[in-house]
């Protein structure tokens, strides 16, 4: 999970930089932060690198953050006049990783975006005003509410939100990973599913596998996961295996429903958001107790 690339999250700071989802990601963050001289894994991030798969494909309703990735979303009943809604992974949180286990929901936040344009261009900047839910457990995702709505956003860049697919990815569906943060756009398909995937001390349900052209780098981290067939957002990128290793930070691994564990080196991952609208009403509100929303709930002690 290699993806925040500067020095915004403490965990960074901490040693839990390997968990940014793409080759160099925390790590990257660490170094940039400390000055030290980038490592291999580091090394991928930089500008310079070409990665293996890049296509033309639309950058409008992406962002860039600090250290990541993210996009402009709607849910499939969301209105005009609600307001916007930039996801990007659970990682790239501003106030650090989230614990096992923890879920943070209504955090005040001013954190901003850049908002791209289809060429990848500026189209103007978008300002949160709060953490509307994070968490690293079962998924790996953050949801910002913003301080205008969908349709003031248009009004002002030209740029319409993506919309979240509220339905299962489908195994064999060429995809595009479109990173805001690199603009630029990994091509490939969904290979299939890891039952479950877990890097360190978290574990993620039913992840997407890439097939191997997608060799997303640090930085790419909560990039939106295009299904070509129907343009929706099916997915958020968030790691890939760098080294071979065994479900450590930076080498997922997947675990079946007998326990056994494979793992897949050079190979990437994104976390299914098709769940994500069942837990939003009218309005764009979060409501956890909503038929159908199987997000995790927060408990006392990791609620914010």
């Amino acid at each position: 999970m290699r993806k925040p690339l500067l020095a915004t999250l403490t965990a960074v700071a901490l040693g839990a930089a390997a968990l940014v989802g793409t080759t160099g990601t925390a790590a990257a963050a660490h170094d940039r932060a400390s000055g030290a001289t980038p490592t291999a894994a580091t090394a991928a991030v930089h500008p310079d690198s070409t990665p293996a798969s890049v296509t033309a494909a639309s950058f409008a309703g992406t962002v860039a953050l600090s250290n990541c990735s993210g996009s402009l979303v709607r849910m499939p009943n969301s209105q005009a006049t609600d307001p916007g809604l930039v996801m990007t992974n659970g990682h790239c949180l501003e106030t650090g990783f989230p614990s096992a286990g923890q879920v943070i929901t209504d955090q005040s936040s001013t954190r901003s975006f850049t908002l791209l344009n289809s060429s990848a261009g500026t189209a103007g900047t978008l300002r949160a005003n709060k953490v509307v839910y994070a968490t690293m457990t079962d998924t790996d995702v953050t949801l910002y509410q913003l301080t205008k709505t969908y349709a003031q956003i248009q009004q002002s860049t030209g740029i319409a939100p993506l919309t979240l697919s509220a339905t299962h990815p489908v195994q064999g569906h060429a995809i595009d990973v479109v990173s805001g943060y690199w603009k630029r756009v990994y091509s490939c398909s969904v290979d299939g599913f890891a039952y479950r995937l877990k890097e360190g001390q978290w574990t993620w349900k039913d992840a997407v596998r890439y097939t191997p052209e997608c060799q997303v780098i640090g930085g790419t981290s909560g990039s939106p996961v295009i299904d070509r067939t129907t343009g929706q957002v099916t997915a958020i990128n968030n790691t890939i295996n760098e080294s071979g290793e065994s479900c450590t930070l930076d080498n997922p691994c997947e675990v079946n429903e007998q326990g056994a564990v494979t793992i897949r080196e050079g190979i990437g991952y994104a976390q299914e958001t098709y769940g994500i609208p069942a837990c939003f009403t009218t309005g764009n509100k979060l409501n956890l107790s909503a038929t159908g929303c199987t997000l995790p709930k927060p408990t006392a002690v990791s609620a914010r």
